[in-house]
């Protein structure tokens, strides 16, 4: 007499080992967690935060090193740091730099999520690529690594929006993403408080103000893409909530991962594109 195997799934919301034939997680509720819809959420690289920043970090520098292979000569190395190895113009509006230009004159609505993964010279990428990192690893530990994702993207497409709006006519970079980070890390820490809390408020509000004050220094910078994340993050951070207030749930898991998805196929959309458009060109 045979008998059925009886296979084991992580619960796609609370990550306990269940059954694959559970009608219901007995650990969180959850109903049918072993529909594929719902294991769909629960891609390797979003159950990793070190291998999500090591993603996200290498998707960074193959975009940047793509946009240099783009450009119609060799890029030099120049007594000037922020010129060093720097793609051209062109090169990033092929990948999908954003602004009026790129939208207005070409509807290319998708580069609000593309610009975010362009740079424009070696120290743009790393110092962006740096700061990343560090905010990343606290944004994950305080908020779970899907509404991480979820401020992430939807800071940096905000920031870009609200630059569009502003009459921003060409603009790259991770910083207005970056800021979205800042700004939930802000509302945390203000909301938390207690001594790590306020130590936390301080220390990225100061980060914050250095940012600002370079914005006005120094020329060609988006401060409006970094107001617009710096708020979309603050927001996202009070309607998300942390993991204190409430334990990641599967709505952050399919958004996160939803996100994501669209992200990479963006990214696609962009390499394919801009290859072609430079061999035309």
């Amino acid at each position: 007499m045979g008998h059925q195997t009886r296979q084991s799934i992580l619960c796609p919301n609370c990550r306990k080992l269940i059954s694959r034939n559970e009608t219901r997680c007995p650990y969180c509720g959850v109903s049918k967690p072993g529909a594929w819809i719902k294991r769909l959420f629960s891609l390797r690289s979003l159950n990793n935060p070190e291998a999500f920043l090591k993603l996200t970090i290498y998707i960074n520098i193959g975009m940047y090193v793509i946009s240099l292979l783009l450009n119609s000569r060799l890029p030099g190395m120049t007594y000037n740091p922020f010129a060093m190895l720097s793609p051209e113009n062109r090169s990033l509006l092929f990948l999908g730099a954003t602004g009026r230009i790129p939208i207005d004159v070409y509807h290319r609505w998708w580069t609000l999520i593309a610009a975010n993964y362009l740079h424009g010279n070696i120290l743009h990428i790393l110092f962006n690529m740096l700061a990343f990192r560090q905010l990343g690893l606290l944004t994950i530990r305080e908020y779970g690594l899907y509404r991480t994702v979820i401020i992430y993207t939807i800071s940096g497409v905000a920031g870009f929006w609200v630059s569009y709006l502003a009459g921003v006519n060409f603009t790259i970079g991770a910083s207005a993403a970056i800021c979205g980070l800042m700004g939930s890390m802000i509302y945390y820490g203000k909301k938390r408080g207690g001594i790590y809390g306020q130590m936390l408020y301080k220390q990225i509000g100061g980060w914050v103000l250095a940012i600002f004050l370079f914005g006005l220094l120094v020329p060609n910078i988006n401060n409006w893409g970094h107001g617009g994340g710096l708020i979309a993050g603050t927001l996202l951070g009070f309607l998300l909530g942390y993991q204190e207030k409430s334990t990641e749930n599967l709505y952050h898991r399919a958004i996160g991962t939803g996100l994501a998805m669209i992200t990479l196929l963006t990214l696609v959309w962009a390499i394919t594109s801009g290859i072609y458009l430079r061999i035309a060109a």
